[in-house]
């Protein structure tokens, strides 16, 4: 009965494992309890062995259950465990300077130079082991021999054509319906922003953002001379919209900048209708909204959430993307749909570097016309989850029980708020004496609030390395709080 209900599509394996995974989660199948054997899974569900095995090892890469030699497969493992929630910081709407800088150039500096030795939970990149580095070099050998000019020639200052075909193309995703003639490409998604920014604001001006934030949208804003307001956000629900309108009310805000899908550092995702209500706030004040869209595609769950390019009817929404975060971290491809912005972000575009790199954007454009992305998409998004478990059961087990830490449903960073006795930068340089590579909180707020907690990547796959990192992190963590 049960093999009739699934779908040619689905993989029966994944089928049996996500109704496995929902009995754990609902406490049906508890902590400890020994989960049917192979054979008697096989039969319960109708399904071959090989398949019963499949799900078992994919619920164990997981660390939601055990293999117990000659005994059998047992729960180890159930989501109910996860810590609290960190607590938010409310701020107070107060415009000001931004200065960050410093921490974070020590930062890069260690990263670059013990690069090799270092257990990294500091870069929010994808580990290359699960990138697909061979078909990538495909698509560049591919357009080497079949370009005229072997890829040496500018390209349009808007980006080559059939790349800006194949980001409208995956506009779809979203819901959106966009031609390739509103897409510019950038070097990165934080070229993006910085044009976008650099488009509808002078020096002087007030920018709110969501906060914390990426580090990066910092500094731009820093480099050029613009003032903050931070907007409190929330672990689950994204920006405080309440707080934004306030901030409205006092300050000339000339533009807004949020990460409406897990969010970086913080993981959450703004609901839909939330999305919306953001948009109709901007539009009736008529602020442009700049949105960081870079982690929509790596969500766990069923489906990619919405943006607020989605619900954009004036053109005030700047989207900003990248495959920086999903695919290649190194070919610096990104782009913008800046709406009715778009003349004045080509020209600043124009100003800043003519062009975008010849090379990768023919090579990224041919491997998108091919189909691998959305392939690459779903198993990437798989090996996130399962990394991000391991991650938080790890440090479950191995930091103090007053840890707090954030429960993303997309992305590869997890936010981790420490006892108050902990001092986040000096636990980075402790840290480092043991070569393991994380972010202090602080860099992610303009006034260097977050001064107890820390960034950790999961972008790494678990394997021992990555579990010893956690370990000896957790035991300097408990010697500073003594």
């Amino acid at each position: 009965m049960r093999k009739n209900s699934f779908t040619e599509e689905d993989h029966l394996y994944m089928q049996v494992a996500s109704g496995l995974e929902k009995m754990i989660t609902d406490d049906i199948l508890k902590i400890g309890d020994k989960l049917p054997s192979v054979r008697l899974l096989s039969t319960e569900y109708g399904i071959s062995m090989g398949t019963a095995f499949q799900a078992y090892y994919h619920l164990e890469g997981k660390g939601l259950i055990e293999s117990r030699p000659k005994s059998g497969y047992y729960v180890r493992f159930n989501q109910k465990r996860f810590p609290a929630l960190p607590k938010m910081i409310q701020y107070e709407p107060v415009s000001h300077d931004v200065s960050v800088k410093e921490i974070i150039s020590s930062i890069y500096s260690d990263i670059a130079t013990h690069k090799d030795k270092v257990i990294n939970f500091a870069l929010a990149v994808p580990d290359a082991a699960l990138l697909p580095v061979a078909k990538l070099n495909k698509s560049v050998m591919h357009v080497l021999r079949n370009s005229k000019d072997s890829c040496i020639n500018y390209e349009l200052v808007q980006g080559n054509l059939e790349l800006r075909k194949q980001i409208a193309r995956l506009s779809f995703n979203w819901g959106g319906k966009i031609k390739p003639d509103e897409v510019i490409i950038t070097g990165g998604c934080l070229e993006a922003i910085t044009l976008c920014l650099r488009a509808v604001t002078r020096p002087g001006d007030t920018v709110a953002v969501e906060s914390p934030n990426y580090f990066g949208i910092f500094q731009a804003i820093e480099s050029m001379g613009l003032k903050v307001v931070e907007i409190s956000s929330c672990f689950i629900d994204g920006l405080e919209l309440d707080c934004l309108e306030e901030a409205i009310k006092k300050f000339p805000i000339k533009a807004v900048v949020a990460i409406p899908n897990f969010n970086n550092p913080l993981g959450g995702c703004m609901p839909d209708e939330n999305k919306k209500k953001l948009v109709d706030i901007i539009t009736k004040h008529n602020i442009p909204l700049i949105e960081d869209d870079i982690y929509g595609e790596l969500y766990f769950g069923k489906n990619r959430p919405r943006t607020c390019k989605y619900y954009d009817s004036k053109g005030l929404v700047m989207h900003c993307s990248s495959v920086s975060k999903s695919l290649t971290p190194g070919y610096r491809i990104g782009w913008t749909i800046p709406g009715k912005f778009l003349e004045q972000v080509k020209q600043v575009k124009r100003i800043q570097n003519i062009s975008s790199p010849t090379l990768t954007q023919a090579a990224m454009a041919h491997f998108l016309q091919n189909g691998r992305y959305e392939y690459h998409l779903k198993n990437i998004r798989k090996a996130l989850y399962t990394q991000c478990l391991r991650y938080l059961q790890a440090i479950i087990d191995y930091f103090p029980e007053d840890t707090k830490v954030s429960r993303p449903h997309g992305g590869f960073v997890l936010w981790v708020q420490l006892n108050k006795k902990v001092n986040d930068f000096k636990l980075r340089n402790e840290a480092m004496k043991h070569n393991i590579s994380i972010v202090p909180g602080k860099i992610f707020s303009a006034g260097c609030n977050h001064g107890n907690c820390i960034r950790i990547s999961f972008g790494k796959p678990w394997d021992d390395d990555a579990d010893y990192g956690l370990m000896m992190l957790g035991k300097i963590i408990r010697k500073m709080i003594q």
